[in-house]
This record gives structure tokens, sequence and C-alpha cells, in this order.
């Protein structure tokens, strides 16, 4: 089973704490908010992937669990 991490880009405010706990898979744009809409997460990126869905104060991150 694999993540897919969505983000809702209308909802973020810039904390930018997604990045700092995956920067693998949580990509940036020029002035700091979340830059991806979805994205299918690597394995070995999983755990930190929850980690930043889990701190994101807007909660504007989810995850969904895929076959």
């Amino acid at each position: 089973m694999s993540i897919i991490v969505r983000a809702d880009q209308a909802r973020c405010m810039g904390h930018a704490r997604c990045n700092s706990y995956a920067p693998g898979v949580f990509k940036l744009d020029d002035n700091g908010y979340v830059a991806i809409s979805q994205a299918e997460v690597a394995p070995e990126d999983e755990a930190a992937a929850r980690h930043a869905v889990a701190a994101c104060p807007e909660r504007a991150l989810s995850i969904e669990e895929v076959e």
C-alpha cells in the first residue's frame, strides 16, 4: 500500500512546516506556499509525510491511502 498527499493551496498560509519535515514531498513556490495539489509518496518518505500533514497548522494537507 502507498499514500498520496493532497494539499489545499487555498488554505495554505505559507508556514512551510510541510517542507521542513518532508522536503522531498512538499515543494514550495517562490513565496513559500505549498506548490503541489497532490503527490504520490515514496515508501521511504511516508513517515516524514505523515508527520508533515499532522504538523500543518491550517490543516491544508491530507493523506489518502491507495493500494
